[in-house]
């Protein structure tokens, strides 16, 4: 169906305009529904010029949540590295955070599209939150569950909302980040990253299931196999947090971040001896490629 001719007119902040020149398509289903997905991907100024890191994984991870969702994926993956690189180059930028976003097209009903559109941008941006330690607080809200969802493993545009409001209500409480439980009531992850804590010398993470399955995630876990770093996937509780001798959190837009406490509650190790400022510093080298890891992660 068309929407919209040459004469359509939309109103949009105060003015009425054409609907073909609001630079945006105003009938698309990511629009009104948030039908969309979108992917965080970081560019490292190496040594080697500017690099993704790990750009094929993040936009195969693209396409399959596009797949999922019945999204259509015309793309070649290639093309869209080859253009994101392209996309540096033009805005003179050499690290920088890039957002593949793909919208559905024009359609008002609730069925599957039959067009897409891609859009990447790409910003200077320093980590997401931040470089000290951040303090947590457990949020009244719940991580979606898979089973409700679906397609929990898919970064789904209209999903975020959940969030944002998280994260809103953990600033207006003087603190820095949310920390979101599921159903169940076991940890699931922050906002926007996964956890991992610490207990005695070896590390735990929520399974897969019902977190986000992040790319950092399993380069983390990648980076303790290669350390010798006893890492270990299972349900975590409150108290287990609470009781854990430190905690970090990880993501492409946060990279590895060190928890100072949560809800108040401090961990009593020196952020600067834990095994995740170890695994920060051996990331951070492995983003900016001062040591080869590509054989092994």
């Amino acid at each position: 169906m068309n929407y919209y001719d040459q004469s359509t007119q939309i109103y949009l902040n105060g003015s009425f305009l054409s609907a073909q020149s609001a630079g945006i398509n105003v009938y698309s289903q990511a629009l009104h529904y948030g039908y969309g997905v979108f992917e965080g991907i970081r560019a490292y100024n190496t040594h080697n010029g500017s690099r993704m890191f790990k750009a094929e994984e993040h936009f195969e991870r693209l396409k399959n949540a596009c797949d999922r969702l019945h999204i259509p994926f015309p793309w070649s993956i290639a093309d869209l590295i080859e253009s994101s690189y392209k996309l540096l180059e033009v805005n003179n930028m050499r690290s920088a955070y890039i957002r593949p976003l793909v919208m559905s097209g024009s359609d008002m009903h609730f069925s599957v599209p039959q067009q897409s559109n891609i859009l990447i941008a790409a910003w200077e941006w320093g980590p997401f939150l931040g470089q000290k330690l951040v303090n947590l607080t457990v949020s009244a809200l719940k991580r979606f569950d898979a089973e409700a969802t679906g397609q929990i493993q898919a970064k789904i545009s209209g999903q975020y909302f959940q969030s944002i409001l998280a994260t809103n209500e953990a600033r207006s409480k003087g603190f820095d980040e949310a920390l979101l439980l599921d159903k169940d009531g076991y940890i699931a992850q922050a906002s926007s990253e996964n956890i991992f804590i610490e207990k005695d010398y070896k590390l735990y993470t929520p399974p897969l299931g019902q977190i986000y399955p992040g790319i950092t995630r399993s380069t983390v876990i990648a980076i303790c196999n290669r350390l010798n770093i006893d890492v270990e996937e299972k349900p975590l509780t409150l108290a287990d947090l609470k009781d854990a001798d430190s905690a970090f959190l990880c993501g492409t837009a946060t990279e590895i971040i060190g928890v100072a406490s949560v809800d108040g509650v401090q961990f009593p190790e020196n952020w600067t001896e834990t095994l995740g400022a170890t695994i920060q510093r051996t990331y951070k080298n492995l983003v900016l490629e001062t040591e080869n890891y590509e054989v092994i992660i």
